[in-house]
């Protein structure tokens, strides 16, 4: 097989050059001179005897052959730096950092359960575990700022197994007005009082799954917060039966009489988020999730 011409350096210079703006940007964030970055983009275009960038302006920009070749040489460029990410894995054996990212839905109590069982197993791995809300896991999974993900929603792209389901509860304070109604409620009744919504976690895609649309509504930042606020008789919520269970056995919620929808289920999913480079502690977390949650989907 004849020796390559171009070098993998080269498209990653290229490469740089675009997603940096430029070639002094670029050498800035390449740690190298901008005579340097220039020579390592003209040996590529010599090599390939194809004109890769054109200078619009003040700004270097692709040409078209130059896209469809970069785009081809991104995934090689990708390969390579998991290459050398699992080589250092591998000779650090046990990963020094754990991050967990885990939806809110998740009961607590099971959560701790996996966190200790995982102290146990890796004491020098340092954990970081963060709380999601909706699109809060799916951001962790898609920018890979976390090893373990559990999530509402799998992104395009990766692979997730299913956890449990949570029930989720609609409820309100029993001295709430919407119990002094005599007759089921309807969207049209629950559009009158506050509903609480916990804030999405997520910045890139923020949703408002479950929340119905009124103008009155009072957003929190947890899902404490919620129940909090609903026990305070400052509006009603759906909320995880785990999380509902001490306060419906003392009387301080009540179930909302809903003609409809008074219970909704949520699916929870277990997320490896890179696992050609998954370690031990992050695979020992994989199975400690499965293994705490040995439900069965129907």
């Amino acid at each position: 097989m004849a020796l390559a011409r171009t070098s993998l350096e080269q498209w990653a210079v290229l490469a740089a050059v675009i997603d940096h703006g430029g070639y002094a940007q670029a050498a800035a964030a390449l740690n190298k001179s901008q005579p340097a970055v220039s020579y390592a983009i003209a040996r590529l275009q010599e090599a390939l005897d194809v004109p890769l960038l054109v200078v619009e302006g003040r700004k270097a920009v692709l040409t078209e052959h130059g896209r469809v070749l970069l785009q081809r040489a991104r995934p090689l460029l990708r390969e390579v730096e998991t290459l050398e990410l699992l080589a250092r894995k591998l000779k650090q054996g046990w990963e020094p950092d754990l991050r967990l990212v885990v939806d809110v839905a998740f009961p607590r109590e099971l959560l701790m359960n996996i966190v200790a069982e995982l102290q146990q197993l890796c004491p020098s791995t340092q954990m970081q575990v963060s709380d999601a809300v909706l699109s809060g896991a799916e951001q962790a999974i898609e920018d890979s700022t976390a090893d373990v993900v559990i999530t509402t929603r799998v992104p395009q792209g990766f692979l997730g197994d299913f956890l449990m389901d949570i029930g989720f509860v609609a409820v309100a304070s029993p001295n709430h007005p919407l119990f002094e109604i005599e007759v089921p409620l309807t969207v049209g009744h629950l559009a009158r009082h506050v509903q609480v919504v916990v804030r999405d976690s997520g910045q890139k895609h923020p949703r408002n799954e479950g929340w119905l649309g009124a103008d009155r509504r009072c957003t929190v930042s947890s899902i404490e917060a919620s129940l909090a606020t609903v026990k305070a008789g400052l509006g009603y919520a759906w909320l995880p039966e785990h999380l509902l269970a001490p306060a419906l056995r003392e009387g301080t919620v009540r179930p909302l009489p809903l003609a409809v929808g008074s219970l909704r289920n949520m699916e929870l999913y277990l997320v490896l988020v890179r696992p050609e480079l998954a370690g031990p502690a992050a695979r020992a977390a994989a199975e400690c999730f499965q293994r705490h949650v040995p439900v069965v989907k129907q």
